[in-house]
């Protein structure tokens, strides 16, 4: 039996290094290449990542996890093991994830608490399960013509229910026989280490923690005892296992990984001794110590500790990363401009590979790397730029707990109706318009200095003026600029606020083939000056109907960065929360009447257990409410949310008291409206186009979600919006959705 390798990681970014399957993806979709050449292309792009992790240091047979998925890694495990019909069609597989002209795709939700989404499977009690072995079994094939013994990956089976719709848990044994078919197959193919994922074990989910760990002790115990299998890696990222942790000691599973990493041991101090007290010597024991998900260089000597605090010789355990590298851009070396200051505090997925081997060695085998991470330590903690004494100061100074906007909705309610006189149901959208090929051109150009400071502008003004006529002739209510000027919502406040750095090539997968390049908080931050002030002030000097001024909310710019680490989240989010509030009052002064503050990342930060939550969203509430703090009661501040589970955070997003709310709702068929009660006070936006899909919806289809909505909320504060901005479609697809959207408002309108 091939020995579990000593150093290995949970995952390595699947998108490419210069985003190849993001582009193939994109080709094939649009019909410029056919099937044969998006499957090679995406063949050789794995095997090149094989190769280079080989490269790297994963030298060792099985050392490299093949998590691999054209789409989604969720979605890939249920048309594996057949929870979810589609076996190896291509075409059944991108229908499932984005949706076609007859069907619309699978619910998108975030995956735990990060910013990748993941496919929701629709399930149901009774339905057949069939195995589809070959899907995997490809991977496997292709990885051995290439000299390569990798690790076929896997989501659990209780994780696998536990995030579908619904959790119908009568489906676990047949599920179960599904893995065990899989299982055999693979063995069979000489495979002898298969990596399974249940990070199901470390979340607060709808099924109770205790029901949690009985699922898992079934499953498992089936599993574990059929003898046609591989050697079992099981894997439990993304948080600490706490009442399903003994269970998984008594499994009696080969190789068995623990989330050590800082964020989690933050959470759960005395994590590593409970793991050293409920996992046998018999199952090997393999630490999850270097960050999966943020890009701090490591402390060696104290990641040492806690690798030592497990009390086992170095043969019993090895060393990996807490969760998939997925999470981080792929190197430091493709970066030209991040400061040489900042640079030695940074990894990205290559140099934690290199912090993995570094802890393998030990200080004795790797003293350059420990004499590295000691330099990075000091100098950050030294640092005297990133440290901003009037901007600490300022924070400081405002008033302790929660502050409050006066006057009261009620009150505001009643000025910005007078004030804005919108019709019944209006119409507007979240906020960005396609980045069309010249758009993106300009950007370019100007970012290498081809295209001058004033040509730029000038081509920005253009996009806006005739974002703006678009709308007015459709028939919008409240407009918005389009955002043209914008690379990312997050991103482009970064590159305009002191205390971040971005980057020029650390694109992380967000969904599909949708990539961000999320900023670096590596200080305290401020706003040096306006950042969308003559955007915006332009757009309505265009038009007599509001244009939405648009922010990126505290929440969701730090949500969508790489976090600090050496002070805690509401520090950087106040920072950020009145840099803001200036911008706010700038744009009031330019006569910006609406200002949409975005938080689509509220839910993302929730804390995956339950006694962690309150704290997080008392902060974060405060953190936004700073944002609309001294707002004019006649200013109608929007705020939007998608993909939140929002039944989970309803009292939150109420605490916002933002005046409108728009919301993800088109995919879920209006089902979050059943959370609304009494106690949400704001007019609400529950989306009616699911912008995620290339489908265009009928204005039927949108008029009968419509009147869903009107089930639950009143006529006089429901609005009428996508579920999000549509910087990813075409002005195909725009332009005919819009127009059956204000059809599908008259129509409603017309029968009240």
């Amino acid at each position: 039996m091939t020995t579990f390798p000593k150093a290995t990681i949970e995952g390595y970014p699947r998108i490419g290094a210069n985003r190849e399957l993001k582009r193939a993806l994109e080709s094939y979709w649009a019909g410029r290449i056919d099937a044969e050449t998006f499957r090679s292309t995406a063949r050789a792009l794995r095997v090149n990542n094989y190769n280079h992790l080989r490269d790297l240091g994963l030298t060792e047979d099985y050392a490299i996890p093949a998590d691999v998925a054209l789409y989604d890694q969720v979605l890939d495990t249920a048309l594996t093991v057949g929870l979810v019909p589609g076996g190896v069609d291509l075409d059944e597989e991108f229908a499932l994830a984005r949706g076609n002209d007859t069907r619309v795709p699978l619910e998108m939700t975030k995956w735990f608490d990060t910013n990748y989404h993941y496919l929701v499977p629709e399930i149901e009690a009774g339905q057949e399960i069939k195995a589809v072995p070959e899907r995997i079994l490809r991977i496997v094939e292709e990885a051995a013509e290439a000299g390569h013994k990798v690790r076929p990956f896997l989501v659990g089976p209780v994780t696998l229910i536990a995030l579908s719709k619904p959790a119908e848990w009568s489906l676990l044994p047949s599920l179960v026989e599904a893995y065990a078919e899989v299982f055999a197959a693979l063995k069979e193919a000489g495979v002898e280490w298969v990596q399974i994922a249940e990070p199901a074990v470390v979340a607060d989910l709808s099924t109770p923690d205790a029901e949690i760990a009985q699922h898992l002790r079934s499953a498992w115990s089936a599993l574990l005892g059929r003898e046609t299998r591989p050697n079992v890696y099981l894997t439990t990222p993304y948080g600490s296992a706490r009442e399903a942790l003994p269970v998984l000691g008594e499994l009696g599973v080969e190789a068995l990984h623990v989330d050590l990493s800082p964020w989690t041991l933050e959470a759960d101090a005395g994590y590593p001794e409970r793991v050293r007290a409920a996992v046998p010597d018999s199952t090997h024991l393999v630490a999850g110590l270097i960050d999966g998900r943020n890009v701090w260089t490591a402390n060696l000597r104290e990641r040492t500790d806690v690798l030592n605090s497990l009390g086992r010789g170095a043969d019993a355990v090895s060393v990996s990363t807490s969760t998939s590298l997925q999470h981080v851009p792929h190197t430091l070396k493709a970066e030209r401009n991040i400061p040489v200051e900042v640079a030695p505090w940074l990894a990205f997925a290559d140099e934690k590979l290199a912090e993995i081997q570094a802890l393998v060695a030990g200080e004795e085998g790797a003293k350059e790397a420990f004499a590295q991470s000691d330099r990075a330590v000091r100098t950050r903690a030294e640092s005297t730029t990133i440290h901003n004494k009037a901007v600490v100061d300022r924070v400081a100074a405002l008033p302790e707990g929660a502050v409050k906007r006066e006057p009261a909705f009620k009150e505001r309610n009643k000025v910005q109706r007078e004030e804005l006189g919108l019709p019944t149901l209006p119409i507007t959208t979240i906020g960005s318009f396609p980045q069309t090929t010249e758009i993106r051109k300009a950007r370019a150009d100007h970012r290498e200095g081809t295209l001058s400071d004033a040509e730029y502008n000038e081509a920005l003004k253009a996009e806006i003026k005739q974002v703006i006529e678009l709308q007015e002739e459709i028939g919008l209510d409240v407009l918005v600029h389009g955002e043209a000027e914008r690379n990312d919502m997050v991103q482009y406040f970064a590159e305009l606020l002191d205390g971040f750095v971005v980057t020029e090539n650390g694109w992380v997968q967000s969904y599909g083939s949708r990539c961000t390049r999320p900023p670096i908080v590596v200080g305290d931050v401020s706003r040096p000056e306006a950042m969308s002030v003559e955007w915006s002030a332009y757009a309505q000097s265009l038009s007599d109907k509001p244009v939405k001024g648009m922010l990126t909310g505290p929440v969701t710019i730090l949500a969508w960065s790489f976090k600090r680490d050496d002070v805690p989240l509401s520090v950087s989010a106040d920072q950020i929360g009145v840099a803001l509030a200036d911008e706010v009052a700038d744009l009031e002064k330019a006569g910006i009447k609406v200002i949409q503050i975005d938080e689509p990342a509220l839910r993302e930060l929730l804390p995956l257990r339950q006694d962690d939550r309150a704290a997080y969203l008392e902060w974060a509430q405060r953190a936004f409410r700073l944002v609309s703090l001294e707002a004019q009661p006649s200013t109608q501040i929007h705020t939007h949310l998608c993909y939140s589970e929002f039944g989970q955070i309803i009292d939150a997003v109420a605490g916002l008291d933002a005046d409108v709310t728009s919301i993800e709702a088109a995919r879920s068929k209006m089902e979050l409206l059943e959370d609304i009660d009494e106690t949400f006070h704001s007019e609400i936006g529950p989306g009616v186009w699911d912008i995620h899909s290339p489908r265009v919806p009928s204005a039927e289809e949108i008029a009968g979600l419509l009147r869903a909505a009107l089930n639950h909320v009143p006529t006089e504060r429901l609005w009428v919006n996508p579920d999000c901005g549509l910087k990813t479609r075409g002005y195909k697809e725009v332009e005919p959705s819009l127009r059956n959207l204000v059809a599908a408002r008259d129509e409603v309108v017309e029968g009240l």
